[in-house]
């Protein structure tokens, strides 16, 4: 089963009403049957060649989401992949559930499909969750509100000027934004052309690094509303990589040759930036600045780390200080909504077996205190 990174996996459609009730009746525990690895294997595979698969079937099969995402009043979409074990090629199936905010299963679906497929990833939004687009263009995009209704929503080339609640939907080829108050998807006004990474932070600010060609170094522009606010350049002799942005705290992670070397960090919405080159073992990065995670909680403070690997939480809004983050178990994904820490324990290729601890691990506390999701 695959990381959240992997989570570009191909739409999963829509729970109709009276299939979301039928899903909910049949949710219970595995039974013994299923709990000897020939049996599980079994049950695997009848699951993913079953043209119309039970998502507690798939749910179960998976073992560990794909993918966390929050919408605002705090109910949970959760993806699953249950891909083929033996083959890159061959049946597979893949669901979604909805969780409201007290831990109960709202909506449900699942449907079959095949391993090269790519597994839908949504956004969560005000109001429920958007679907990104699982190509280029928007075509495919809709939305689904917190009790798994589709809805639609409008596409257009006309470029809007960025505003508070909008939300980064696709970064590149093409970039697209949601504004869940009309549910348009469109591209913003604005952004450089030569942009190679974005965000989009909830007061509708939109950070870039743009990146050009000549031997002038790299900058950091933000903008809202379709002007230009700001900029700064990135300090040589670094390259820009991961770019992250919220409640006034922007971060970039700066790459030397191929490694991560430090962050380049503002925490008064761009008025001042410093390098950040110590407080974490940059060494103990093992896998290159592509595996880097680096996301803005709520208040302020960074977290970063990769996939598979080591992670750090900033000690404060600073981001001058970092100590290492305590998991329960290996985590192959980690992600923030909010203050909230999501980390997925899973398999790093597709297995009929379960790993130590898989499944999905949630912190309330900055990773002191976690409890597994049931």
């Amino acid at each position: 089963m695959s990381s959240l990174r992997n989570s570009g996996r191909r739409a999963v459609g829509l729970v109709a009403a009276a299939s979301a009730v039928l899903a909910l009746t049949a949710c219970g525990p595995a039974g013994p049957d299923d709990e000897s690895s020939g049996n599980r294997e079994a049950k695997y595979k009848r699951v993913i060649v079953d043209p119309h698969p039970h998502p507690a079937d798939v749910i179960q099969m998976a073992g560990a989401p794909t993918a966390v995402v929050r919408a605002g009043e705090g109910s949970l979409l959760l993806t699953y992949d249950a891909g083929n074990v033996e083959d890159d090629e061959g049946p597979a199936a893949s669901a979604w559930r909805i969780i409201d905010p007290d831990g109960a299963t709202v909506a449900q679906h699942a449907e079959h499909t095949d391993a090269e497929a790519t597994q839908a990833a949504y956004k969560g939004v005000t109001g429920g969750f958007v679907r990104m687009p699982p190509g280029e263009g928007a075509d495919g995009a809709y939305a689904l509100d917190v009790r798994g209704r589709r809805q639609k929503v409008v596409i257009t080339g006309t470029p809007l000027r960025s505003r508070p609640g909008d939300v980064l939907l696709a970064e590149l080829e093409p970039t697209l934004i949601y504004r869940p108050a009309t549910r348009t998807v469109a591209p913003p006004a604005g952004v450089p052309q030569d942009a190679v990474r974005l965000a989009v932070d909830e007061r509708g600010t939109i950070w870039s690094l743009d990146q050009s060609l000549t031997e002038d170094p790299d900058r950091v522009l933000w903008q809202r509303d379709g002007r230009t606010l700001g900029s700064t350049a990135v300090p040589k002799p670094y390259t820009g990589g991961v770019l992250v942005g919220r409640g006034g705290t922007a971060a970039l992670s700066l790459i030397r040759g191929e490694s991560v070397a430090g962050l380049l960090v503002t925490t008064d919405s761009g008025k001042h930036w410093r390098t950040v080159l110590g407080g974490v073992a940059w060494r103990d990065l093992k896998r290159g600045p592509e595996s880097l995670v680096l996301e803005v909680l709520a208040d302020g403070r960074l977290l970063l780390g990769e996939e598979g690997g080591r992670y750090w939480l900033a000690d404060d809004h600073a981001n001058s200080a970092f100590h290492d983050l305590k998991t329960p178990t290996a985590f192959t994904s980690l992600t923030v909504h909010g203050k909230t820490l999501y980390g997925i324990a899973d398999a790093t290729t597709a297995t009929y077996t379960l790993v130590k601890g898989e499944g999905l691990w949630i912190s309330h506390d900055g990773g002191r205190a976690w409890r597994r999701h049931e």
